[in-house]
């Protein structure tokens, strides 16, 4: 197998990467989750779960400061590359997922709900 198949075999395509908006998250469902999928200001795109891990509330409907997202209901704030909560009231991390880009599409690896 070539690293071009590993990309699409253990990843899905959500998206071309220049349909993200830029410093905004956008939702996707990939295997029956939700992804809050962010294109980070310095080019770089991010994968976590879309539900804060504090109220049970989509990230994707929050904003993104740097490389945190921020839940629009308590505040809680996460951080993209790690999930770990920056800000309270949440205290527990949430799912990042790998992301891998590949002639201009984002692939994402989210195991199956």
């Amino acid at each position: 197998m070539t690293d071009a198949d590993a990309v699409t075999d253990e990843f899905e395509l959500v998206c071309a990467l220049d349909e993200l908006p830029k410093g905004e998250p956008a939702l996707a469902i990939i295997n029956g989750v939700r992804v809050a999928m962010v294109l980070d200001v310095e080019g770089v795109v991010h994968a976590v779960n879309d539900t804060c891990s504090h109220a049970n509330v989509s990230l994707s409907e929050g904003e993104v400061d740097g490389c945190t997202i921020e839940c629009w209901l308590h505040g809680s704030r996460f951080d993209l590359n790690t999930g770990v909560p920056t800000g309270p009231p949440a205290t527990a991390p949430i799912a990042v997922y790998p992301v891998r880009i590949k002639d201009g599409d984002v692939y994402v690896a989210v195991p199956a709900s």
